[in-house]
């Protein structure tokens, strides 16, 4: 292998990791704002008063 074949693979092979590296970036922080987006939703409003009914079966 000439060491311009040596460099492509190298470079290819940097390219890949990089990538990689990115996509795996990408899943945290789409993980973590669905997990945010999550929590921030606003509750089932339950008017004062009125007691939800307990299903046992």
């Amino acid at each position: 292998m000439t060491s311009a074949e040596q460099a492509v693979q190298n470079a290819l092979a940097a390219v890949a990791a990089s990538r990689a590296l990115r996509e795996k970036a990408a899943e945290e922080r789409r993980n973590t704002f669905q997990r945010i987006q999550i929590a921030s939703q606003k509750p089932l409003y339950v008017p004062k008063g009125v007691q939800m009914p307990l299903r046992f079966s």
